[in-house]
């Protein structure tokens, strides 16, 4: 892992990220791994007014859902701060995902290899609106079921984009996640700047 060139004016720099994908698939709990403040969420119970709706059939233990964002942040050095922003992962709340990506440098598209369909409309939305995302394999039970060259070809994403996998749970593979995305931007950036006009 490459790091970032020490900042010689002292600055503090920061950059906001989101963190996408399917309908349970970890993007709460992601933010809450790594957040070094009480992150803020919109947990709300699931009520019977979500059936039919929300297609739980995947995640039968799932009782709370996000209905509007969930928000953390995370200094990786002395000199740049994440913030890190949950999109809620059900279709009728995608209408909030152009304003929750205002502003972003990256996302990461957390994928479950369970249900990989949950993750296309994250992929072709950062796609469209060619923003640079990662995909992060959530390895639910500490396993890692699919090799991410394999879940890279099941997806049909750009040789470039990286797929990494971890535990959403834990705080040092979703911060290796989170520095994965940051090198990606900046090796992205690099490359625009020196390309030929």
């Amino acid at each position: 892992m490459s790091h970032r060139p020490p900042n010689p004016s002292g600055r503090v720099t920061s950059a906001k990220i989101v963190i996408d994908g399917g309908f349970g698939v970890g993007k709460t709990t992601l933010v809450g791994s790594v957040s070094e403040i009480t992150p803020l969420t919109t947990e709300a119970i699931m009520t019977s007014a979500g059936v039919g709706v929300d297609d739980t059939r995947q995640v039968p233990g799932k009782t709370t859902t996000t209905v509007a964002m969930d928000f953390g942040r995370i200094s990786i050095d002395r000199d740049l701060i994440l913030y890190l922003f949950g999109t809620p992962g059900q279709t009728r709340f995608w209408f909030m995902w152009d304003e929750l990506v205002r502003g972003a440098i990256g996302a990461v598209v957390l994928v479950d290899t369970r249900r990989l369909a949950d993750c296309f409309a994250a992929i072709d939305f950062f796609e469209h609106r060619r923003l640079p995302y990662l995909v992060a394999i959530n390895c639910f039970d500490g396993m890692q079921y699919h090799d991410p060259q394999d879940v890279r070809d099941a997806l049909a994403i750009s040789s470039d984009v990286p797929v990494v996998a971890c535990d959403a749970r834990n705080r040092e593979s979703t911060k290796h996640v989170l520095i994965s995305l940051v090198e990606y931007v900046l090796t992205m950036r690099r490359t625009r700047a020196v390309a030929p006009a």
